[in-house]
């Protein structure tokens, strides 16, 4: 599992609004003058990310919370969103290319009717099976209270 703590910002019936702050674990490695990961983190380190989860342990507005997803579901929808367009793009152009064979237009256009038809079966597998991917509220993370003198 895939954690992050966060602090809930809103409540929406049975969801809440839980807001993160991308951390970069740069600041505390060895070589990090010398690695190129050092510029695309910090290029998105500090922004805070809002994510609704399911609100089945009643945490409140201003608590801290820790949500999960699962790393195999990351995985999942990662490929669902990136594989499926391009697989489909390209086996547009192919196929363009060959009820076309004399033009270049047939695998533009083959390329760009895959595309999109590979954004329109994410999107309705996302309707589908979308809560399969979605974080979940896993706790709520205790307020440290310290005793007097």
């Amino acid at each position: 599992m895939i954690t992050e703590t966060g602090k809930v910002i809103a409540l929406k019936g049975q969801k809440a609004w839980v807001q993160t702050i991308r951390a970069s674990a740069c600041e505390s490695c060895s070589v990090r003058n010398g690695c190129g990961q050092r510029v695309l983190a910090s290029a998105s380190s500090s922004r805070a990310n809002q994510v609704l989860v399911d609100n089945h342990l009643g945490a409140r507005v201003g608590d801290e919370v820790t949500v999960a997803i699962a790393e195999s579901a990351l995985l999942s929808a990662s490929l669902l969103v990136y594989a499926l367009p391009l697989l489909l793009m390209v086996m547009g152009a192919v196929l363009g290319q060959q009820w076309f064979p004399a033009r270049d237009t047939g695998a533009i256009a083959g390329a760009i009717g895959g595309l999109a038809g590979g954004f329109v079966l994410v999107r309705f597998g996302q309707s589908r099976v979308g809560a399969r991917f979605e974080p979940a509220l896993v706790n709520i993370v205790p307020v440290s209270q310290t005793s007097p003198g």
